[in-house]
């Protein structure tokens, strides 16, 4: 890289470093308020696509050694980027509730499944 290139990676890590601060910030002071994080993780989600299909599709490589490097990048730090959502059977583990998935009702009877009886 030349120097012009590392002043500009260098404020872009700060302006990132920046922004993360900021996010977790916001995120604290919502930490007991479900639906004012879900609302975060939303606005974040969003964030993400419009730069994905936008601005970053928009700087896509138009030749074969630019997307090689673009592709060497990517696997070099760290892969695609990716927004993990919660399976609805992770959400449930949260709950106080026994899962339905859990527990049959002839185990909740005091029947066990050792019981060869239970299993006719």
């Amino acid at each position: 890289m030349d120097n012009g290139k590392d002043l500009e990676s260098g404020k872009l890590q700060s302006q990132l470093q920046s922004l993360t601060e900021a996010i977790r910030t916001l995120a604290e002071s919502c930490q007991e308020d479900s639906v004012l994080l879900l609302a975060l993780l939303r606005t974040l989600e969003s964030s993400h696509r419009e730069i994905r299909d936008g601005l970053f599709q928009a700087s896509f490589p138009e030749n074969r050694q630019a997307l090689y490097k673009l592709l060497r990048n990517i696997e070099a730090n760290g892969g695609w980027p990716y927004i993990h959502r919660m399976k609805l059977r992770e959400l449930l583990g949260y709950t106080e509730e026994p899962s339905l998935l859990e527990d049959s009702p002839a185990e909740s009877d005091g029947e066990s499944a050792e019981n060869p009886q239970a299993l006719k």
